[in-house]
């Protein structure tokens, strides 16, 4: 059985930290960046900007993927039960802004696929990889559902070895050619 550290905020009393100093302290944490697509029941693409997306196992291949509670992108998902994970290369920043502003008609403003059982539509120009996934399971966290998503296909569109996205220090960058010599480290 774990005890509570003496200085910890149940221990001490001491409220959590505010949320823009969390979001301070994730900032300075670079990610990868993705776009989350899914479609309605009414057949309407639905997609939001996520950095929150971590493999979970390989066995059956799981990721999670973390969506604001009361987006239309969280509401289709949870509608149709499938999604894609669309990985940015580092020439998506564009559908990255856009598919973080809101704008209601970013479909119009992207090249993307869907349909063919597809989990949700693949943005063909942005993404070197798409991992088309069914709900397996959802908890609700705070202001955030989590969620599980079975990995049922994985597709690739960029044919060359591609250079991510990444966020971090409120800042987009691409992941830079590794120096041979920088092999694994010990």
């Amino acid at each position: 059985m774990t005890e509570p550290l003496l200085d910890s905020p149940q221990a001490s009393g001491t409220a959590p930290p505010a949320a823009r100093d969390f979001r301070a302290l994730m900032s300075t944490f670079p990610t990868g960046v993705a776009v989350v697509t899914t479609v309605g029941p009414d057949g309407r693409p639905w997609g939001m900007t996520c950095s929150s997306v971590t493999s979970i196992t390989t066995d059956p291949p799981t990721l999670l993927v973390s969506l604001r509670h009361g987006s239309p992108t969280l509401t289709a998902l949870q509608q149709c039960s499938a999604f894609a994970v669309n990985l940015l290369h580092q020439h998506g920043r564009p559908a990255a802004e856009l598919f973080s502003s809101g704008a209601p008609d970013r479909f119009d403003q992207v090249a993307w696929r869907g349909g063919n059982g597809l989990g949700g539509p693949h943005l063909v120009d942005d993404a070197h990889a798409v991992a088309d996934c069914r709900v397996d399971q959802t908890v609700s966290v705070g202001d955030h559902m989590v969620v599980f998503g079975e990995v049922f296909r994985i597709e690739r569109h960029q044919p060359a070895a591609p250079r991510p996205l990444l966020y971090g220090l409120r800042q987009y960058r691409s992941w830079s050619a590794a120096d041979p010599s920088e092999g694994d480290s010990q």
